[in-house]
């Protein structure tokens, strides 16, 4: 039923397109539309012109009041806009491929489509990686997509290790939910080949991809379909959004737009999401317009209203495309307007609605979501996702995953570990070889352990082979702490081995069941949170330490005077990935724009962490902010300070040799184009850390974001400086001091100085035995003297 759908609308659409009038030559663009006011909410404008306001009309008390008369226009010509977009076998999950290889013959994956787009051509790029021993099989691998036949290809010789084909696939099998199956023709044969599993294989690669070409359908401006049409959750593949603001933007519609930004970090998960900024300027598809009420934005005037407003409308270049305003006159109703937004349940047909007032909720210390609990052991079925399951199938199966997250400052003392208790059970068949078969642990790519069937040593083999129970059911593995990332899995995988006697039937028996008892569990409760700040290794994985309070509580976003885009934008990316980490947006930010000098700003400053974001040209900004910091800047060149003979003698003491400034000062000044990070303590208050994404042009920051989506990249930040360039990829050094930060006892800190400065500890001891032998060493000699000279007693 819906594929029949999806052709009807298909259908009509190209019937509709085929009867309108071709535009081409005169397309309607953003630019050239004039000023607009929108009708208030509950009213509807007029089919065929402008919405215009009765002139005699009086506004009505505690009700959006009418805004001014315009003047009526034609309305623009509707095109139905197409789209084209690519997904890769690794946006799809999986990111290694998929290997057919022993008794997995064939394998599926599924992906899904945005809902509001009608596919109208779609090609499989099919990239296969074939074995020599499978090649000179000469057999075939058969595809199939929603269940119809899309072909075979041939898994024969090829001059390369890779072969590429090329399959056309009807574009009335494409819909929202879809799945892709291969299948080796040859299976019946290769079933008993035991044991060649590594010498038979097929591999689709991750870079196989699927090329779609559609139709954007018209969804109807309304809120109950939000976060569609700007995101879709069906969509595999990393979303952009707009934001717009007027010419005059003020901080409290950029803190608006990033608690936004955050919770689509939330619902983007895995996909990615970027956001653009404009100002002044109307988004040429969909976008989220924030203001406040009466403002222009690209010639659009937002309602008029006393109360906050959630308002969805027609792009004016393009119906087809939607515009979603946020309104609010403060920074309270702009806050409640975006916080309402966030937590949906619109009725159906709603396309505006006042806001009232919203009680946000604050966060308590390390309460994300996402994160582990530490104050407890945690099941595991606790940090499963509800599709998935304890319990693997048959002897053929992908490994048991695992994954979660956790704070980032995580500290154990040298020889601690973390307990991880495993409960498990393999099948009971009498074709299964015991000997060979285990449970293979592996965390975040390591290696951990092989769990055995049955228990070992000799009293327990001789116990089994008279008949005795030696199965071993359950592992407690000491997991050391510093394999503990932000983001962990931990996958178990069922080795199952069968005798040489079983008959080949067996190997397909997809009724045995291995599985995980649903009481296994991780205990962090053993682990405090502390660590030593500045470390931008932290940041880039988990926002931290500005995610320690997830919804930006003790955090001051801050801009320079008069921000651009860029600057902006790169604002928003930020917010997005701290929401998309802790899986809370940033409900209580706080934005400002230039360095405060008094009253209450200021007196925020002094109580949080400071994230900013600028550029090297915003010279006034960027001296103020880095004024008693390890870095200088001016309107040309960013560099590191050089240290003061009593700073260099101070980390000597203090066993701080790592320092790397005058090596990050050559790399700044030998680079031309560049961003990055860098982090210091607060001017404003010791305890605090500052992060600044800083770039040397504009187009350099925007670029960041790309940057951040790389593994390598991320990996590569660390220390207090990170350099990016095109050329070189990223380059960390450490300039300034760290100092701790965290939950420590004065008893326990005492220890831990100890174990950090043991340098400086040898040399002050060394000190002290001098101090003390000299003065020993005359009181000796002086008592020496006296028993040797008794007559110089009285003297």
């Amino acid at each position: 039923m819906k594929r029949m759908t999806y052709k009807v609308c298909q259908l009509l659409l190209a019937f509709s397109v085929l009867t309108a009038p071709v535009m081409a030559e005169d397309a309607t663009t953003v630019e050239s539309l004039p000023l607009i006011d929108l009708p208030a909410p509950g009213q509807e404008p007029a089919a065929s012109q402008a919405p215009v306001a009765e002139p005699d009309m009086a506004p009505v008390q505690d009700a959006v009041p009418s805004p001014a008369a315009a003047p009526a226009v034609d309305a623009p010509s509707v095109f139905t806009p197409g789209s084209s977009s690519s997904i890769t076998m690794a946006q799809m999950g999986q990111p290694r491929g998929i290997t057919l290889s022993g008794g997995q013959l064939q394998a599926g994956i599924d992906f899904t489509l945005p809902a509001d787009q009608v596919i109208t051509n779609a090609q499989l790029l099919l990239n296969l990686k074939v074995s020599p021993a499978m090649a000179a099989r000469n057999t075939t691998l058969q595809l199939m997509m929603n269940g119809q036949p899309l072909g075979t290809v041939p898994l024969g010789s090829a001059d390369s290790n890779v072969s590429s084909y090329q399959l056309e696939i009807p574009a009335a099998m494409v819909v929202s939910s879809n799945n892709i199956s291969f299948k080796i023709n040859d299976g019946d044969a290769l079933l008993c080949l035991r044991d060649l599993s590594d010498k038979y294989q097929v591999t689709i690669m991750p870079n196989t991809r699927l090329d779609l070409e559609g139709q954007q359908l018209n969804i109807g401006a309304d809120l109950s379909h939000f976060p569609r049409p700007f995101f879709d959750a069906m969509q595999m593949t990393p979303a952009a959004v707009t934001f717009a603001f007027p010419e005059k933007t003020l901080p409290e519609q950029v803190s608006a737009a990033a608690l936004v930004a955050s919770w689509l970090g939330i619902e983007a998960d895995y996909r990615g999401i970027s956001f653009n900024a404009l100002r002044d300027t109307l988004p040429e598809k969909n976008g989220i317009l924030f203001g406040k009420s009466g403002e222009q934005i690209g010639g659009l005037t937002l309602p008029v209203t006393q109360k906050p407003m959630l308002q969805i409308i027609d792009n004016p270049a393009n119906p087809v495309y939607k515009l979603l305003l946020v309104v609010g006159n403060s920074d309270q109703q702009l806050r409640a307007a975006a916080w309402r937004l966030t937590q949906g349940k619109f009725p159906g047909q709603t396309a505006s609605t006042a806001v009232e007032n919203q009680t946000i909720p604050a966060s308590k210390a390390y309460d994300a979501p996402r994160w582990i609990p530490t104050d407890r052991p945690v099941r595991l079925t606790e940090l499963m996702r509800k599709d998935q399951s304890l319990t693997a199938a048959g002897i053929w199966h992908e490994p048991l995953s695992v994954a979660f997250r956790a704070a980032p400052d995580l500290f154990l003392w040298d020889g601690e570990t973390i307990p991880v208790k495993l409960g498990y059970r393999f099948p009971t068949e009498s074709w299964i070889d015991e000997d060979r078969s285990y449970l293979s642990l592996t965390f975040n790519g390591t290696f951990l352990h092989n769990l055995p069937v049955n228990k070992q040593g000799a009293l327990e083999t001789l116990w089994r082979k008279v008949g005795g129970d030696a199965r071993q059911e359950d592992y407690n593995l000491a997991l050391e702490p510093y394999l503990i990332y932000g983001d962990n899995q931990l996958s178990l995988y069922f080795n199952i081995q069968t005798k040489e006697t079983a008959p080949c039937s067996v190997l397909l028996n997809n009724n045995i069941k291995s599985r995980i008892d649903e009481n296994s569990s991780i205990d962090l409760s053993k682990t405090r949170h502390f660590s030593l700040l500045p470390n931008l290794s932290y940041f880039v994985g988990a926002s931290f330490p500005f995610s320690r309070f997830a919804d930006f509580a003790h955090t001051v976003l801050l801009l320079p005077e008069n921000p651009g885009e860029a600057e902006i934008s790169t604002l928003l990316n930020m917010a997005a990935r701290s929401g998309n980490a802790t899986g809370t947006s940033l409900n209580n930010n706080t934005v400002m724009f230039g360095v405060p000098t008094a009253g209450g700003n200021l007196q925020r400053l002094e109580d949080s962490h400071v994230l900013s974001v600028s550029t090297i040209n915003k010279n006034t900004f960027n001296r103020t902010l880095l004024a008693q910091s390890p870095f200088t800047s001016n309107e040309h060149s960013f560099g590191v300070r050089e240290r003061s003979i009593w700073q260099k003698i101070q980390s000597w003491l203090e066993g701080d040799w790592g320092s790397a400034g005058i090596a990050a000062d050559r790399y700044f000044s030998s680079n031309e184009a560049w961003r990055g990070f860098v982090s210091f303590r607060s001017q404003w208050n010791p305890d605090r850390v500052v992060v600044m994404a800083i770039g040397s042009t504009d187009e350099q920051l925007s670029r960041l974001q790309t940057d951040l989506t790389s593994a390598r990249v991320n990996a590569g930040i660390r220390g207090d400086v990170s350099i990016i360039t095109d050329e070189n990829g990223v380059r960390s050094f450490r300039v300034g001091q760290q100092f701790p930060s965290g939950q420590m006892p004065w008893y326990m800190m005492v220890v831990w100085y100890a174990n950090q400065h043991s340098a400086f500890l040898a040399i002050l001891g060394l000190l002290f035995a001098t101090v003390i032998g000299l003065s020993l060493y005359a009181l000796l000699k002086k008592r020496a003297h006296k028993r040797l000279n008794p007559q110089d007693d009285g003297k």
